[in-house]
């Protein structure tokens, strides 16, 4: 009996051997200096270089250049002539990394029971053995913010870098912003509301919604007081909003929410992101006026409602950026792990109601990267920042022309592979499609 298991086991081990993304695991440190030659260089801020050459040392972007440079010694060349060069992608308000499975309880980590919890951290929750990461950074996606739900404070986020063996190594910012769900400020019609539940939901809204200024006044009186008999770890956790050191996420979509979230903001002195902000296109001069950033849900989505045009959540981008408000895009909800590998082809939808290529592309680079608070080291190709690069056959935001052929994450050189072309090529095999 034992020998049949060791035998079962072994045969087992051996069939993931060849196709199990086990395999796969983080890659080294850059050692060699990387020349990337002949690509189009797809800046980030709206910038092309034509046939560019861009030179990567010790996880930074060395050299940006239209000509070419001369570097001598154990040099790493790629010939990109052909293709196109662009910063890694990111992806903002993800569940990445703490959904496995959204049908399945046990693979979900992504909410603490109770209203009020800022000192709930999402980093420690994420798990880089997830079988997701692969199948989304090998559509460009090498940065993730990772972000909690559940409550009316569901926590604090982080901005990962996907190749990573544990959160520790991942962390990219720790901590980057706490994030706030406004209640709904909206009458639903009576056959949707469940049995008991408050007759005025706008009431309800509104009272929830007290309970929250009333919980961020007592953390502002805590915060105030020099000594502590005890600390209070809630309290604790706001002090990045109240100083502006940490943004302020709010939730919600619709006009009257986001008007509320603005007041709420000023109230605190917190610097405000909107998330989701179907509407956003309504208010887009008031946003502009208060210097509120906006992280837009998907775009492949319906109005919001029944009057609205058709196409107006392909537009709302453009209608944004010809306001000057500040805006990326990202998936909300539990299906916003997975769905992260087609950022880039929701930014392609962009492009084609209003906006350039370069604009689209800058929404999911250097737009996410100046909301979250990294601009400073990514989203961009600039000599000294971190080099975030991937390289594509085609337009990596159309998805009949993108196929990655490189990527790096702060220089390191990463494996593509993934679950589901693993699967391509086994059943490729199996019935000897050629």
């Amino acid at each position: 009996m034992k020998k049949q298991i060791i035998y079962t086991l072994f045969f087992a081990l051996s069939g993931l051997t060849a196709f199990a993304q086990e395999t796969m695991h983080p890659s080294p440190a850059q050692s060699k200096t990387i020349v990337i030659t002949g690509g189009t260089i797809h800046v980030g801020n709206g910038t092309i270089i034509e046939n560019g050459t861009l030179v990567l040392e010790k996880g930074k972007i060395k050299t940006v250049s239209a000509t070419p440079v001369t570097i001598s010694g154990d040099v790493e060349r790629i010939d990109a002539t052909g293709k196109q060069v662009y910063p890694g992608l990111i992806a903002p308000n993800s569940s990445l990394g703490l959904v496995e499975f959204a049908s399945t309880k046990s693979t979900i980590d992504i909410e603490e029971l109770g209203e009020m919890n800022p000192n709930i951290r999402s980093i420690v929750a994420y798990n880089t053995d997830s079988k997701i990461i692969n199948t989304v950074r090998s559509n460009g996606v090498l940065l993730a913010q990772i972000t909690p739900q559940g409550g009316m404070i569901p926590g604090s986020s982080s901005v990962v870098q996907l190749d990573a063996w544990n959160w520790q190594d991942a962390a990219y910012a720790m901590d980057n912003g706490i994030h706030f769900k406004m209640p709904a400020l909206i009458n639903r019609p009576t056959a949707f509301q469940r049995r008991g539940a408050n007759a005025d939901p706008v009431a309800a809204g509104l009272a929830r919604l007290e309970e929250a200024r009333s919980f961020f006044k007592e953390a502002k009186a805590y915060l105030n007081e020099k000594t502590h008999t005890s600390t209070n770890l809630k309290f604790e956790a706001t002090r990045g909003l109240f100083d502006g050191s940490k943004p302020f996420f709010v939730h919600c979509d619709l006009v009257k929410e986001m008007l509320a979230a603005i007041n709420f903001a000023k109230e605190f002195n917190f610097k405000l992101v909107l998330v989701g902000a179907t509407d956003s296109w309504m208010i887009a001069d008031i946003l502009k006026e208060n210097k509120v950033s906006v992280i837009l849900g998907e775009i492949h989505s319906l109005p919001a409602a029944e009057d609205d045009a058709v196409d107006q959540p392909y537009k709302t981008p453009s209608m944004l950026q010809k306001a000057g408000v500040l805006f990326s895009m990202g998936f909300e909800g539990g299906d916003g792990n997975w769905r992260q590998r087609d950022l880039p082809f929701h930014a392609g939808t962009m492009s084609a109601y209003g906006m350039t290529k370069e604009e689209a592309l800058s929404a999911i680079t250097l737009n996410a990267a100046k909301i979250l608070g990294i601009a400073d080291r990514t989203g961009s190709i600039e000599a000294g920042k971190d080099a975030n690069i991937i390289i594509s056959t085609g337009d990596v935001l159309d998805m009949r022309s993108s196929v990655l052929t490189n990527a790096f994450i702060q220089g390191r050189a990463l494996n593509l592979d993934n679950k589901h072309s693993q699967l391509f090529e086994r059943y490729k095999y199996k019935y000897n499609v050629k």
